[in-house]
């Protein structure tokens, strides 16, 4: 069995993370998972929200939206619709888009019929991309963390 897993993450557009990791944390559309080395093979739906792979005790995050997760026992490959590292998301942006979702989904987009489901998947993509912005570069596990 491996004791470390290659974690790829690319879009259709670029390849973003190609790294050895420790650990993978994937929002799956059920739910978030993790993999360790020698987990069982699967497919998973990718949801929107933040991928945290580990190496050593340092995390790393990404946002992410839609997709795809192939996991073996010594490898992760995720296929994204969207894929961010924290220092390339404009946190203003974000802000400014999880405003004009909350509108949406308050009511205030002028008496236009909304769709409900956009509204709320635009808001958990701003979310995660705010989330993931303030985390920028890696962090280290303090003995409290785990």
């Amino acid at each position: 069995m491996a004791d470390r897993l290659k974690l790829e993450l690319a879009t259709p557009t670029r390849l973003v993370v190609s790294e050895a990791a420790d650990e993978v944390v994937v929002p799956g559309v059920p739910g978030y998972f993790g993999v360790l080395p020698g987990h069982a093979p699967l497919l998973a739906q990718v949801g929107v929200g933040e991928v945290m792979y580990r190496q050593g005790r340092e995390e790393h995050y990404l946002a992410v939206a839609g997709g795809f997760a192939e996991v073996g026992p010594d490898r992760v490959t995720i296929l994204a619709e969207t894929a961010e590292r924290p220092e390339e998301i404009d946190l203003a942006r974000a802000r400014a888009a999880q405003e004009r979702a909350e509108g949406r989904l308050g009511g205030r987009a002028g008496g236009d019929e909304i769709d409900l489901t956009r509204a709320l998947q635009s808001l958990a993509r701003a979310r995660a991309r705010q989330q993931v912005a303030t985390r920028r570069g890696g962090q280290r596990l303090t003995p409290r963390d785990g």
